[in-house]
């Protein structure tokens, strides 16, 4: 196969609705260890399944027992999550989706996933995070455009001090903005109401967009 467009399925909680289904419906499917019971949701069968298999159950080891694996011991310098990205680089990957990657019992693994996905974002890929509630954008000087339904929230996360940060296209727009590392200002914006992308572009640092495309609650 040389399909670029993959989704990795990781163990935080997923909530399965359209919008997520449309956004991985034309993808390739990569299980990271209990993140394969998301497969059975989306109705997929991913094509390798990796990790120390220390959180997959017994009903989903036998239901998808054909699916070839790569093991790894528990004592390992990478999660199963981050194995499973670099599995499907290795397959060519270029567009790849963290599902099950924001929310769960792991807040550790959440932040770690985020922090990933912009370093990811810094060698190329062009990455997304969804618990199906909520979606994660790295932001990287340049442009970004995300396809938001009018009046969601969102909000700009810095990792960093950023400079000539500018929103379009959304309920508090900013234009060459400076944001120093830590500051709420960029947090609880809302797309814009007359429909479209919202329009970001950032001169220095980095930050995640984090969006809550079934959240209306700032309009």
């Amino acid at each position: 196969m040389t399909q670029t467009d993959f989704t990795i399925l990781l163990g935080g909680a997923l909530t399965v609705d359209k919008r997520l289904s449309e956004r991985v419906a034309n993808s390739r499917f990569i299980a990271a260890d209990g993140g394969m019971a998301h497969a059975v949701l989306l109705g997929v069968t991913p094509e390798l399944w990796v990790g120390d298999f220390d959180s997959s159950d017994a009903e989903t080891t036998a239901r998808f027992h054909a699916v070839e694996r790569k093991t790894f011991p528990p004592a390992k310098a990478e999660t199963d999550g981050a194995l499973a990205v670099r599995e499907a680089i290795a397959r060519g990957a270029k567009r790849i989706i963290m599902a099950g990657a924001l929310s769960g019992a792991r807040s550790d693994h959440a932040m770690m996933n985020m922090l990933f996905a912009v370093s990811l974002a810094a060698e190329g890929f062009e990455i997304m995070l969804t618990s199906g509630e909520e979606e994660a954008y790295p932001l990287l000087p340049g442009t970004l455009e995300i396809d938001l339904p009018p009046g969601a929230l969102f909000s700009v996360l810095g990792f960093s001090d950023l400079a000539g940060l500018s929103i379009e296209n959304a309920g508090y727009p900013l234009q060459g903005f400076s944001v120093a590392f830590g500051s709420p200002r960029t947090v609880s914006n809302i797309a814009g109401r007359a429909g479209g992308p919202v329009r970001l572009s950032l001169e220095a640092g980095r930050a995640i967009i984090l969006a809550r495309p079934h959240d209306f609650t700032g309009v």
